[in-house]
C-alpha cells in the first residue's frame, strides 16, 4: 500500500464506542480458587479451556449484566455484539443479550480468545513451580509482556491480535457502537493498546487490579477517529444493584520482569 493510500486508510472513520466485558464466573475461575487456596499443583477444570462453562453464579452475573445494558437508549444501544468463541464469554454475551432485549445477533471472533498457556495449562502456580521450575525462572526474567510458555502465547501475541480487531473498527464507518466480551487479560491488553501504555504501566495494572467478572470497561471517540478516551474500567456497580454475588478471579500478580 503507498504511503497516500496508508494516510487515507488510517483517517477513515470507525466505532465511536467501545463496550469491553469479561465474561461472567466460569467453572473454571472457581476451580482454580479452590486449587490454589488447597494447595494443589492442577486445577481439576471440567473441561478444555474453550468448553469451561459460566458457574451459576457468572449465569446469574450475565443476566444482572443484561439487566444494565437494557437501561441503555436505544440510539446509543451497540449495533455489533462480538464474543470470544470460548463458552464462558459466549454464554455472558448470549445471556446478557436475551436480559437486555436487543435484537442482535451474538457474533464470535477467534481474536477475542483467552491467552493460550501450553504446557502450563491447568496447572497453579505450586505446580508450575513444580514440574516447570526453568519455566518459572524464565518467566521472572522476562516478565509477563514478553514470556511465552512453551506451545502457548505471551501478552504481546495477543495484544498482535487485538490491534487487528481494532484496525476493523476503524472501518466500520463513522457512528457504530460495539460490545466486545473477552477475558480478563484481553481487557488488560485492550487497555495496553488503546492507551497506548508502557511495559511498566500496563504489568503495573495487571499487578494492582483484577478485572471483575462481568464487569464494564467503556471507551469512546466521538469522532470515530483518533485516539479512544477511557470513560469508565471495571464496572460492576450493575451487579450489587441486583444483589448478584461480585466475584474477583485474579490471574497470578508476579508480572514485573526481574
Amino acid at each position: 500500500m503507498k504511503e497516500e493510500q496508508l494516510t487515507e486508510a488510517v483517517q477513515e472513520a470507525g466505532a465511536v464506542e467501545l463496550l469491553l466485558i469479561r465474561h461472567g464466573e466460569s467453572e473454571g475461575n472457581v476451580a482454580a480458587t479452590e486449587a490454589r487456596q488447597a494447595g494443589a499443583e492442577v486445577i481439576a477444570v471440567p473441561a478444555r479451556d474453550a468448553d469451561v462453562n459460566l458457574s451459576g453464579t457468572g449465569q446469574e452475573q450475565a443476566k444482572a449484566l443484561g439487566m444494565a445494558l437494557a437501561r441503555i437508549a436505544e440510539e446509543f444501544r451497540p449495533d455489533a455484539v462480538v464474543s470470544s468463541p470460548y463458552a464462558r464469554a459466549l454464554q455472558t454475551a448470549e445471556i446478557a443479550v436475551e436480559a437486555a432485549g436487543w435484537p442482535v445477533k451474538v457474533r464470535t471472533d477467534e481474536r477475542l480468545r483467552d491467552r493460550e498457556l501450553g504446557i502450563l495449562d491447568r496447572l497453579t502456580r505450586r505446580g508450575v513451580e513444580k514440574r516447570f521450575p526453568e519455566e518459572v525462572e524464565r518467566r521472572e526474567w522476562l516478565g509477563k509482556l514478553y514470556y511465552r510458555p512453551p506451545g502457548g502465547e505471551s501478552w504481546a501475541d495477543v495484544a498482535l491480535r487485538l490491534r487487528s480487531v481494532l484496525a476493523e473498527l476503524n472501518s466500520l464507518g463513522v457512528g457504530h457502537r460495539v460490545m466486545l466480551v473477552c477475558h480478563d487479560a484481553v481487557i488488560m491488553l485492550f487497555r495496553y493498546v488503546l492507551e497506548g501504555l508502557s511495559e511498566k504501566e500496563v504489568l503495573d495494572l495487571a499487578a494492582s487490579t483484577s478485572v471483575l467478572n462481568a464487569s464494564l470497561t467503556r471507551y469512546v471517540r466521538p469522532a470515530g477517529q483518533g485516539p479512544w478516551t477511557l470513560e469508565s474500567f471495571n464496572v460492576a456497580d450493575h451487579l450489587t444493584e441486583h444483589g448478584v454475588t461480585v466475584t474477583e478471579h485474579a490471574g497470578d500478580t508476579s508480572v514485573h520482569p526481574r
